[in-house]
């Protein structure tokens, strides 16, 4: 990564989730302890602690490979990166389907995460994502009931100019235009009221 600011904001994109995962875990292990030891009563309450812990931890895992830094050597197994999506989707109205059966870069899976971000904002009322790899590089599809592109901010994810301001939900186009032509990528959209696409491409 050869950004400054993408670089500072991916470390301390590594730094938060690294220090919320382990007591976010601890509740989780302490709930199952519990659950196990019969002082864990099946009641509302506990069932609702039990899946937002479960969901924090999920988004946790996942912010942690989209917004942390990553090494440029390592590779991800497709358990891994199919659980992060499984997981994240989990209880939510998107569902993301995984192509690739091969390891792939930790470098390209932080693109496609923050790609699949993108395409949630675009996915108003839900739908699917599906993430396909080929020698050229990375496309995905997203479809759902009603799909709306914001096509200034769209725009310039396959531009060299900087964005614009942007808002807290939408830092992902901020991090993906920023990170993908350092590692030779370029973005390009197009899409309808029902559909879109995303590709990835190797320049």
């Amino acid at each position: 990564m050869t950004d400054g600011p993408a670089t500072l904001a991916a470390l301390v994109g590594s730094r938060l989730c690294h220090d919320l995962i382990s007591p976010v875990g601890a509740i989780q292990n302490g709930l199952e302890l519990m659950a196990l030891s019969g002082g864990l009563q099946a009641v509302p309450e506990m069932t609702l602690i039990q899946d937002s812990c479960a969901n924090a931890a999920a988004r946790i895992r996942f912010f942690r490979i989209a917004f942390g830094h990553a090494g440029e050597t390592q590779m991800m197994g497709r358990n891994e990166v199919e659980g992060n999506l499984r997981d994240i989707c989990t209880g939510s109205r998107m569902n993301a389907e995984w192509g690739p059966r091969e390891d792939v870069p930790r470098g390209e899976v932080q693109l496609v995460y923050l790609a699949y971000l993108c395409c949630e904002a675009a996915l108003l009322q839900g739908g699917t994502v599906r993430i396909l790899r080929d020698d050229q590089g990375w496309s995905l599809t997203g479809t759902g009931p009603r799909v709306q592109l914001n096509a200034a901010l769209w725009a310039q994810l396959g531009t060299p100019t900087p964005l614009g301001d942007i808002t807290p939900d939408k830092v992902q186009f901020a991090m993906l235009a920023m990170l993908a032509p350092p590692r030779g990528f370029k973005a390009h959209v197009r899409g309808d009221a029902s559909k879109l696409r995303l590709d990835l491409r190797r320049q």
